[in-house]
């Protein structure tokens, strides 16, 4: 069962994902691949990936970090560059992502 005292005081980041017609099953495969190294890197408190069940070419980004600089070095990583810079987001209309804190 997850400890939600884990989630607290860390670095909320949200992310909604549009994906270009035609191109859904292959952003979710490559969230398939790119999940499970995310959630194992360090600064990682929770990383979860949604996909909408209505609006199936629409996800949803769920990810606590330790802090800014776990954020950062989640963003430089080679899974990172290589799945999510280089074959994901050429293929979404729509990216927004949003930083929050707990209260």
């Amino acid at each position: 069962m997850l400890d939600y005292t884990q989630l607290r005081n860390g670095l909320v980041v949200t992310a909604f994902w549009k994906a270009k017609p035609d191109e859904t099953e292959a952003v979710a495969s490559i969230l398939q691949r790119f999940a499970p190294q995310a959630q194992k890197e360090p600064g990682v408190r929770a990383f979860m990936i949604h996909q909408s069940k209505s609006e199936p070419s629409e996800f949803f980004f769920y990810e606590v970090f330790d802090d800014e600089g776990a954020f950062a070095a989640h963003q430089q990583t080679p899974h990172f560059k290589a799945l999510i810079a280089g074959e994901a987001l050429p293929k979404l209309v729509k990216r927004e992502r949003a930083q929050y804190t707990p209260i």
